[in-house]
This record gives structure tokens, C-alpha cells and sequence, in this order.
């Protein structure tokens, strides 16, 4: 069904019978449930604060359990928040806490794989392109330079280009 098709069929429904439909698919989809306690209670706090403990978590577990340094728990979350409608500066710090936890994670672990760089460095050239859209660039500015200087200091095979995508993007 196109979006015009739905607009027609809507456009023919009572409002009880639109009331009733809301209800059904509030009641039969998370992601609709999710949406509606988000859009009436906002609180972006508490989702920054579940984010970055479990981004924390995925690189430094509780317990004797082994990291497994999952770009992707971050991605979700930064894809979520942005579906939802989160605060453009929360969605950043998110952005940038996956990466400053992984810089940690490496000093303490020094990691071989290349595809952890090269997954990092996508992870930063996502969030400056976000935080350069937004407008976020005087909020962030220290922290993407501190995230330079780490990738340099720990000599990351591909620090110069977190140095040339900064210089590119802002």
C-alpha cells in the first residue's frame, strides 16, 4: 500500500474507528509502543544513560566474561535514537562515547584486527558528518580532537585519517 492509499483509507475511517486502530497497533507492536511512551515521556536522560552502560558493558563486561567489542550495539542504539526523534546532542555524545570507550578498550587490550580500525574510523567519520549537520561543532570540538590525539598517541594504523576527515568535514 503507498502512502497516498493509506492517506484515502484513513482519510474514510471514523474517528473510533481510527482510535481503534492506534490502540490495536500500539497494543500488537513494540517499536509503535516504544514510540508512543517515548513521544509523551520524553526521557532522553535515562536512554543516554542505558546507551552508555551497555556500549561500557560490550567492551569492559561484568564478570569474567570474555569482550566482544560490538561496533554494532552502538549503531543500534544511535539508530534507534535518531527513528525516535532524540535530541540531536544526545545522539552526538552517544556517537562519540562508542568511540572513547573503544580508545580505552585499546589501551587496555591493545587490539591487532585492522577491521576495528577501520570500523572506529567509520564510526567517527559518522559522527562528524552528524554532529557537522546539526550544528553541534562548538559543543563537540574538544572531544573529536581528544579522539584524534588518542588514535596518534596509540598509534592506530590509521590515525592520519582521523586527522584529514575533521579537517575534511568541518
Amino acid at each position: 500500500m503507498s502512502k497516498k492509499d493509506l492517506k484515502i483509507y484513513l482519510a474514510g475511517l471514523k474517528k473510533k474507528q481510527l482510535e481503534e486502530q492506534v490502540l490495536d497497533l500500539y497494543e500488537r507492536f513494540k517499536e509503535v509502543k516504544t514510540f508512543y511512551n517515548f513521544v509523551f515521556k520524553p526521557k532522553e536522560e535515562k536512554l543516554l544513560e542505558e546507551a552508555t552502560f551497555k556500549i561500557n558493558k560490550e567492551y569492559f563486561p561484568v564478570g569474567s566474561r570474555k569482550p566482544k567489542a560490538r561496533r554494532s550495539v552502538a549503531q543500534n542504539y544511535i539508530k534507534h535514537f535518531i527513528q525516535l526523534g532524540v535530541d540531536a546532542y544526545v545522539v552526538a555524545e552517544v556517537m562519540l562515547y562508542n568511540i572513547e570507550v573503544a580508545q580505552r578498550f585499546n589501551q587496555k587490550k591493545e587490539v591487532k584486527q585492522e577491521a576495528f580500525f577501520k570500523s572506529m574510523l567509520r564510526s567517527f567519520e559518522q559522527a562528524v558528518e552528524y554532529i557537522a549537520e546539526n550544528k553541534l561543532n562548538d559543543e563537540f570540538n574538544s572531544r573529536m580532537v581528544a579522539i584524534i590525539k588518542t588514535s596518534e598517541d596509540q598509534h592506530w594504523m590509521n590515525a592520519d585519517e582521523f586527522q584529514d576527515l575533521l579537517r575534511r568535514l568541518i
